[in-house]
């Protein structure tokens, strides 16, 4: 496994017991601006990081859970906290998964955000080849990058969300924020189940899920006990697979407060 990288963190406000919220694959902290604040009226102290290779946070070739996780514990020993709400989507939840059950210590509470404990079928694949076929050289407006994007990716809140890591510069020219070559290497392990046979998160779960969306099934349920058994299951009818956007008040009730 690879040295620790150091994550930026983001204090989205509030007071008490610390909540730290895990972005998904492409995502980062900014994901988690509105709903952090609404998280942090509801009575927690509200941080999210970007994972390493996202955001702002420093690359590395190592895209494995074991270093991911090992990111974050780092991290929640560095603030000092006793002991976190730890909320991960999506990617980020299979983050917050293994650092559950590797370090129960530090996890008072685990929220986890449309996403269960099982292999997934590569459903991102299209989104990186778009990314590594947009030609940055030819690029002068975000504009001009989603008329290019459309070609491969058709649906026009993904390209949005792509589209969130692309940077300008000063001078005018753009790159793209995440390490995409990295990740894109590492699919078949993102796609992967963190946990192994017999590992078990026994602390208060719960597992927020979209209605709309077909990440995580009723058939996953008896599997995710066997790594949750304390686990509970809320599912938000309108929404797909971001709660958090599609649902926020009843995402935010679904987390609980303190």
């Amino acid at each position: 496994m690879s040295a620790v990288v150091p994550l930026a963190l983001r204090d989205l406000g509030g007071a008490g017991v610390p909540m730290l919220v895990l972005h998904g694959l492409l995502g980062s902290s900014r994901n988690w601006l509105s709903t952090g604040v609404a998280l942090a009226e509801s009575g927690w102290h509200v941080y999210a990081v970007d994972l390493r290779n996202h955001g702002t946070s420093a690359w590395s070739d190592d895209c494995s859970y074991a270093a991911m996780a090992a990111d974050v514990t780092a991290l929640i020993q560095q603030q000092g906290w006793k002991s976190v709400h730890l909320v991960g989507h999506s990617m980020g939840g299979k983050v917050a998964m293994k650092v559950a059950v590797d370090h129960p210590e530090w996890v008072s509470r685990l929220t986890i955000v449309d996403i269960a404990p099982k292999v997934y079928a590569n459903r991102v694949r299209e989104e990186f080849a778009a990314m590594e076929a947009l030609d940055l050289a030819k690029i002068h407006s975000r504009k001009e990058a989603d008329a290019a994007l459309t070609q491969n990716i058709s649906d026009w809140a993904m390209r949005q969300f792509v589209l969130t890591n692309l940077q300008s510069l000063a001078d005018g020219s753009w790159q793209w924020m995440v390490n995409r070559v990295a990740l894109a290497a590492a699919l078949p392990e993102i796609m992967g189940n963190p946990l192994s046979a017999g590992q078990q998160f026994k602390g208060p779960t719960r597992f927020i899920c979209g209605g709309k969306s077909s990440y995580v099934t009723d058939a996953d349920w008896p599997n995710t006990l066997e790594f949750f058994p304390a686990a509970d299951r809320v599912i938000l009818p309108e929404s797909g697979h971001n709660p958090h956007f599609d649902s926020r008040g009843g995402f935010v009730e679904a987390v609980g407060r303190p």
